[in-house]
């Protein structure tokens, strides 16, 4: 219960808008989960360093992996939608697509309690390359300005290079919670980033930071 205690209070801090650090506020993100024991050790390790993040999640996954689904909400991070199946949603016809994004939406919010408000399309899919009349356009576009590849590599190493070298005050950095190697990576990305001042905000909480009003069929890459 005090563990519980002590990750609500630094939770509910963080929806505070950030004090005037050196770095300023940044937003840590994960495609592709839950992903079983990948997404159980980032969870532990944003919860051990305080940090809340947003994870897009996929709905086949969420079926698997329910009881993380569940942990994610409940440690205080934000869910967005990342499609049932995966697939591109220019390969998919309008009805299809929507019944993809419905029954996501159904089902992590029956899962989590969370009702999803932000979407990343599968290969990062701006609004303008998305269906005119899809449900795609109730939601705004989640992208990134900070991408270190970290599915493409085991070395965390360099991954901590790429994002500790190029990030921003705003940026929303890419990562993806299935591999150890990411995992660790965050972890030492948090250690790094925090000591030069930044503060990490969930997507939602860095928009609001920099005065930006998400609104559906928009895409956001970063804040400023």
């Amino acid at each position: 219960m005090k563990k519980l205690l002590i990750s609500l209070g630094l939770c509910l801090c963080l929806a505070l808008p950030c004090a005037a650090a050196d770095g300023g506020c940044i937003a840590l993100t994960f495609d592709d989960g839950p992903t079983g024991k990948y997404t159980k050790k980032m969870l532990d390790i944003l919860e051990e360093k305080g940090v809340c993040a947003t994870f897009f999640l996929c709905g086949y996954r969420v079926e698997q992996y329910p009881e993380l689904t569940e942990r994610i909400a409940a440690d205080g991070h934000e869910i967005g939608l990342h499609g049932c199946s995966h697939h591109y949603f220019t390969q998919m016809c309008e009805e299809e697509l929507n019944r993809e994004l419905t029954c996501e939406c159904y089902e992590i919010a029956e899962i989590s309690g969370q009702a999803p408000a932000l979407l990343r399309p599968p290969g990062g899919l701006t609004a303008k390359e998305l269906p005119e009349d899809s449900l795609c356009r109730q939601f705004p576009i989640i992208l990134w300005s900070v991408d270190p590849l970290d599915w493409a590599t085991h070395d965390s190493a360099a991954v901590v290079r790429r994002v500790t070298k190029n990030v921003r005050a705003g940026d929303i950095i890419l990562m993806h919670d299935s591999s150890d190697s990411s995992a660790e990576a965050a972890g030492q990305i948090i250690d790094a980033l925090q000591k030069r001042g930044f503060t990490f905000l969930t997507v939602s909480q860095l928009a609001q930071q920099y005065g930006a009003t998400l609104e559906g069929g928009r895409s956001y890459s970063r804040f400023s």
